[in-house]
Formats: C-alpha cells, structure tokens, sequence
C-alpha cells in the first residue's frame, strides 16, 4: 500500500498545538513551544491548557480543537502537546488523513494508525513537552523532515534476525497498537516494517501484546521489525530483560529485525515518517528512508 506524502513546511508557517490526549507540565509545555517558535508560529487556544480527570478536557472540546487545526487552511502542521491518554477516545468524531502533518507520538499512535488507515503519511516525532529537552540533532532532523529535506538514516544497537527488508513504516507504541486491532483505525500490516516502542510495560505484558498481534494474524504480514526503545520496561528481581523476550519473540517471527533505535520514550526521540518507505538493513543495523514526508 502506497501512503499519500504531506505538504511541506516553510520558516514562518503558522502550526497549530492541540492537546487530545492527557494534561501535561506547564513548563515543559513552554519549552516545546519555544523551541517551535525558533522555526515556525505556533498557534493554540487557552483550551489547550483544560483537564478533565485524566484528560486534556473534555472529549468534544479536545475533538473539536484537533479538528478545527486539521480544517484550517492558515495552519500548516499540527503538533500534540502530550501523549498520555485520551486520542482513541476521539477517532469516531475526527476526519482524518487532511494534507497536513500530524506530529507526535506515545498515545498519538491512535491518530497516526487512524491517518496511515486513511492512506496518509504522519510524523512519529517528539510531543511539545518532550521537544524541550530533545538534542539538537533531533530538532534539526524534526525540521528536516517537516520542509522536505532529506535525512540520514537511523542506527539501532544490535542485530536481532539478520536481513533486509523495504516497506512502509507504520506503527508506534505498541500498547495503543494492539488497541485498534479489530477497528477500522488499524492500518494493513500487509508488507510494512513495522516500528514499536513502549515504556513502563513489563515483559510478561509486552510479551501478550505482541502474542495478541500475532493471533490476529498480523505479524504474519509484516516485513521486517524496528525495535525503539522500551523504557521503564524492565521487571525487578528477575533473571531477565525486556530486550530478551521482545528478542526472543522477534526471531520465532523470522523477518528482518533490528533493535536500539533512538525511537520512544527515552532521552532521544528522533522523528520519522510514518507510511514513508523505508529499508531495514538488520545486518547493518540501519533504517534507511527511501521517501520523506512530504510532496
């Protein structure tokens, strides 16, 4: 399956914030809109600043806030505030899959899968409250990406099935991809590299969620595997690892797989363009990208 390129970016383009998921930190909230600031003129509504129990506001005002910055024709990209919870809670109200990028990740994996559905590429990138706090690389590559320029690609630490493997990019945080199985929000897997990550699941449940893809007859589809990071995801007092069961798991399935990738919850989050394609080279230890985001 082909995924439809978004419009590209220039300096100065107004793009709008939303928060459709969880509350977040204030301050950290400012830093991210400062470091978009130094490219771009973020725009958002005092509702963006909402909470509801768990939520960044109600359902219908978080809904109307991201649909609202999907169908203005002013805003350029739309960036999450947070991930959280909150996104799959509002995939029955949205029109997705616009020519615009959606950017973010963690719980945006819900408005990123809705958009690869749709036929749509988006951008597996850094929250405005982890934006902050990112290197300098990894803003420059966000920008990068957003204005059409090429990237370099992305290094993983280990081998887990040697191999390579082309296909579209599709995936994100595997809690919320397991999620939508069953739903009409839930992309092909047909022929995909497919990217997950995760943070503060313990192996046992890594290990269910991935058997629920499997059993689904999913996994059976994909092309290769990216591992990102699983952070926080380790159990105490045990002989071992997180890596070692999603490594075992890997290598029973038989595609192409590399681990380590600068990709999640962690220090790093490097963007990258979901329903772009792309070239695992396991071997290697490299994620190519044969297309970008944009037209």
């Amino acid at each position: 399956m082909a995924f439809a390129p978004v419009r590209a970016l220039r300096p100065q383009d107004t793009v709008a914030v939303v928060a459709p998921s969880g509350p977040f930190d204030r301050a950290s909230f400012d830093k991210g809109v400062e470091v978009l600031s130094s490219r771009y003129r973020p725009v958002f509504s005092e509702r963006v600043y909402e909470t509801y129990r768990y939520l960044a506001g109600r359902d219908e005002a978080r809904a109307g806030e991201l649909q609202a910055a999907l169908d203005d024709g002013l805003v350029s990209a739309v960036f999450m505030a947070r991930g959280g919870y909150g996104a799959m809670r509002l995939l029955p109200s949205l029109r997705l899959g616009a020519s615009k990028a959606l950017v973010g990740f963690s719980d945006t994996t819900a408005l990123h899968c809705a958009t690869q559905a749709r036929g749509v590429r988006s951008l597996h990138g850094p929250v405005l409250t982890q934006l902050g706090r990112q290197p300098a690389d990894v803003v420059a590559r966000l920008f990068d990406l957003l204005e059409g320029r090429p990237v370099v690609p992305l290094a993983g630490t280990r081998t887990v099935v040697p191999g390579i493997a082309e296909g579209p990019l599709v995936g994100g945080n595997l809690s919320v991809l397991t999620r939508l199985i069953g739903t009409p929000y839930l992309p092909s897997l047909d022929g995909c590299v497919l990217l997950i990550e995760d943070v503060g699941e313990r192996p046992y449940r890594l290990d269910r969620m991935w058997l629920h893809l499997a059993l689904a007859g999913l996994l059976g589809r994909v092309a290769g595997v990216v591992f990102g990071e699983f952070t926080g995801c380790e159990e105490k007092d045990v002989a071992y690892s997180s890596a070692q069961v999603m490594d075992e798991l890997a290598q029973a399935l038989g595609v192409p797989c590399a681990a380590g990738f600068d990709i999640g919850h962690g220090d790093t989050n490097f963007p990258v363009p979901l329903g772009a394609r792309v070239r695992l080279d396991a071997d290697r230890r490299s994620l190519v990208f044969l297309e970008g985001l944009v037209a």
